[in-house]
């Protein structure tokens, strides 16, 4: 191994073979991709106990308090 290489370039080889490779093969027209959401550990752990207290999801709590949040905004304009 060269100075300038890795322990994690062993794995790969210097060339890729992507002949037989098929263009397309994952793509779906009209999927959804949900983009993920990353919260504070606080208010995830606020929003957690708030969700449990009310017994929703809490994927069904923080969509409604946006939704409201986002008319809050709406009607301020």
């Amino acid at each position: 191994m060269s100075p300038t290489q890795s322990a994690h370039d062993d794995d790969m080889p210097a060339e890729i073979d992507f002949s037989k490779g098929v263009r397309g093969k994952f793509f779906h027209p009209g999927a959804k991709f949900n983009l993920p959401v990353y919260l504070d550990d606080q208010v995830q752990a606020q929003l957690t106990a708030l969700a449990n207290a009310k017994g929703v999801d809490f994927s069904v709590l923080v969509n409604d308090l946006l939704k409201k949040d986002l008319e809050l905004i709406e009607m301020a304009r």
